[in-house]
């Protein structure tokens, strides 16, 4: 089973074909093709972590949905003032298929 630990939204993913992801928003409608650079390596045949080969491999992935993360709720309070805030945030995510490693 080839694998490869990829850049995506901001964190790093260990990726394998047909594994669906869920990342930080991406532009683009369901069904478009997104590529990713490997970062620190692919392992399949042999484990590739040189730079100068990690240049040549490409994650190629499709957009099956853009979604909502959960909401989580943020408060701040203030002793003894009567200062108090309440926010909401829910992030924007997509949900992509890893379709190929070459």
């Amino acid at each position: 089973m080839v694998y490869a630990i990829v850049r995506a939204g901001g964190r790093q993913e260990k990726v394998s074909v047909g594994d669906t992801i869920v990342i930080n928003r991406v532009a683009g409608e369901a069904g478009d093709s997104v590529e990713f650079a490997p970062v620190l390596l692919v392992d399949g045949d042999k484990v590739t972590s040189s730079k100068d080969d990690l240049a040549n491999v490409k994650v190629t992935a499709e957009i099956v949905e853009d979604l909502r993360g959960p909401k989580i709720r943020i408060l701040r309070y203030k002793n003894k003032t009567g200062y108090k805030k309440r926010q909401g945030h829910r992030q924007e995510l997509t949900r992509l298929k890893v379709t190929k490693i070459a």
